[in-house]
């Protein structure tokens, strides 16, 4: 039987390692970060991958850092035929890739070599791409860059954002390294070197990322905000106080008003100018120091003030 190590954190890595357990591997342990204080009052929680391990009975490896660690040393001696990676979010040293006979895969959240890096799911989005995928390939030195076994493409839609595509691609991922395993553990497996030169990058997001610049096109707002939501989600400001907004739609047609402009306050929304004559309809947003709400709860109430004229910044 195939002797496994995975290694993943966050929701997408949870249903890779329960098919893995399902399908019968023989799963060593899970490898995955450690602990971190969430929310704001920094309670300290473990990741996803860990809940999880522990549910299926697994033992859990958490390194803070995995180069020349001890729980690296720990890795090495359970001796896995393979290494199963999805989003564990830390690089892995030459030694730990050189080591399992079969190799390190990777379930990727990108048609390789298109984004690779740590955010592949929010850039597609932000970018307005109306296709992503996920990508089975060989885990190499260079980030992102091994050869690719296998590939999914996965559509995205005009108002998707973030969360819903996560999901959608982490079931792809699944499914698809399901198929694909039998034919790596028998050797069987097709082997594609990725074009180099084609290669795009998605980076983690950055805070000046998050910051919406009313100046863009009204459809480069919409995919900000969609593309950070429900994390980290985009932010502007209104009378010098931080508004986050989670939903928006892309408004018809084209006004005259200035970037950053209140148009109307109506029909459940408000809509604000963007940069090239075009709009966007704010459907929900979060106050600063309010929760999420829907934007003619906001208007009910702490907003009831907002008028045409008024101006995010």
């Amino acid at each position: 039987m195939t002797r496994i190590v995975f290694m993943g954190t966050p929701d997408f890595s949870v249903p890779v390692l329960r098919m893995l357990h399902e399908e019968g591997y023989d799963l060593l342990a899970a490898v995955t970060q450690p602990d971190r204080p969430v929310g704001r009052k920094r309670v300290l929680t473990p990741p996803p991958v860990k809940e999880e391990a522990l549910r299926l009975g697994l033992p859990v490896i958490q390194p803070g850092k995995l180069k020349g660690s001890a729980e690296l040393d720990e890795i090495l001696s359970l001796e896995p035929d393979l290494i199963i990676t999805a989003a564990f979010g830390q690089i892995l040293p030459k030694e730990l890739l050189d080591a399992p006979p079969l190799g390190c895969l990777n379930v990727h959240a990108s048609l390789l070599p298109e984004y690779r890096g740590g955010a592949p799911i929010h850039q597609a989005v932000i970018d307005g791409r109306e296709e992503t995928g996920v990508t089975i390939m060989y885990m190499a030195e260079k980030l992102d860059a091994g050869d690719i076994i296998s590939q999914v493409r996965v559509p995205i839609g005009e108002n998707d954002n973030t969360g819903e595509l996560f999901d959608r691609l982490s079931e792809a991922g699944t499914h698809l390294l399901k198929e694909t395993l039998p034919s790596v553990i028998s050797g069987t497996n097709e082997r594609t070197p990725q074009d180099h030169e084609k290669a795009t990058f998605a980076g983690n997001i950055k805070r000046e990322q998050e910051r919406i610049d009313w100046t863009m096109p009204g459809s480069g707002v919409h995919n900000q905000i969609r593309g950070l939501s429900p994390w980290p989600v985009a932010y502007t400001e209104l009378d010098g106080k931080t508004v986050k907004i989670w939903r928006s739609e892309k408004a018809p047609g084209k006004t005259g008003a200035s970037p950053g402009e209140i148009i109307s306050t109506d029909d459940g929304a408000i809509t604000v100018q963007a940069g090239d004559g075009t709009a966007v309809r704010i459907l929900e947003l979060q106050p600063s120091g309010k929760k999420r709400m829907e934007v003619q709860g906001y208007l009910n109430g702490a907003g009831s003030h907002i008028k045409a004229g008024d101006r995010f910044e």
